[in-house]
């Protein structure tokens, strides 16, 4: 997914020809399925073919953004990106669901004394049973980012983000531990 965005997408890194090669591009988005991003990227659900695909939109493109959008319009053009790259359903339920299945919740209040931190624990939830049908709700509600991290010279990777108050609604059982 990456090598297709980052070439025809990605932009001229903050730091090339200084830190990095005079070639360096960047590629950073963080999408979700609600709002586009300030450059025009968007996640679309689509439920019929069981998929996440990225997709890209010029009219939502920033203001500040023009001269990197009259530099993809010159290259690869404004229309939708193709191939359209996408997350299977079934793929990311596997993935998430081995990663996700049962864990520990935890909320603590931290404090500083000199140069080391206390924490004091409010709660402990025992989260079981990920459901991938709650993540797909998630998802429309636009509390799941995906950030896209990646520069020529190395990539961060892609990551899945969940607002912290929508973390526990990705699972059926919740029980709280005193």
């Amino acid at each position: 997914m990456i090598k297709l965005l980052l070439p025809y997408y990605g932009w001229k890194h903050e730091s090339a020809g200084d830190k990095y090669p005079q070639t360096e591009m960047s590629f950073r988005q963080t999408i979700n399925a609600v709002t586009y991003s300030d450059r025009g990227f968007k996640v679309v659900i689509d439920e019929a073919e069981k998929r996440f695909l990225v997709e890209f939109n010029h009219a939502m493109v920033a203001e500040r953004h023009r001269e990197w959008l009259n530099i993809i319009k010159q290259g690869i053009g404004l229309s939708k990106i193709h191939p359209q790259p996408y997350w299977g359903f079934s793929d990311l339920e596997h993935l998430a669901g081995t990663k996700l299945l049962n864990c520990f919740y935890l909320t603590a209040k931290r404090k500083k004394i000199g140069t080391e931190y206390y924490f004091n624990y409010d709660s402990i939830l025992l989260l079981s049973s990920f459901s991938f049908i709650n993540l797909l709700e998630q998802m429309k509600l636009g509390n799941i980012y995906i950030d896209f991290d990646a520069r020529t010279g190395h990539n961060h990777g892609t990551k899945f983000r969940i607002k912290q108050a929508s973390f526990v609604k990705l699972y059926k059982n919740i029980t709280e531990i005193e």
